[in-house]
């Protein structure tokens, strides 16, 4: 029953949301995060998504999403001038994660709206069909 496919597409958003708040978590856990070497830096992480198709049928409709890989940026990390610092290299020179907060919690929000309209949509379906249920009596 097609109806049904409603909760596989919601559940799978609902999880690759999850898969973004923890990766969000994760950035902002390291966003001041030091490192004498610029390939050892912290960079931020974001998740790919990934829309699935329905194998049977071969058809092009979604019927969810999931999490294809999840990738570092690419830019590169700010070098701050720290001579005293434990982890500064030869030059005097530590580098900071490219984490940037306000991004992250941009992500965060978006990631939670996403979660939350998934929610709406299990939650709407199963009034649908216990209102369908309903008819019969």
């Amino acid at each position: 029953m097609a109806l049904l496919k409603v909760f596989d597409v919601a559940g799978s958003g609902m999880s690759a949301q999850t898969t973004r708040l923890n990766t969000v978590a994760s950035n902002l856990a390291n966003v001041n995060s030091l490192a004498g070497d610029p390939q050892q830096v912290y960079r931020a992480r974001m998740p790919v998504f990934q829309s699935v198709l329905d194998r049977l049928t071969g058809n092009e409709a979604q019927v969810g999403v999931r999490i294809a890989d999840i990738v570092a940026k690419e830019e590169q990390p700010e070098a701050l001038y720290d001579p005293s610092n434990p982890l500064a290299d030869a030059e005097g020179y530590v580098f900071r994660s490219t984490v940037d907060p306000m991004e992250e919690m941009a992500n965060m929000m978006s990631a939670s709206q996403s979660f939350q309209s998934n929610v709406e949509v299990l939650n709407t379906v199963k009034q649908l069909l216990l209102a369908t249920l309903r008819i019969g009596e």
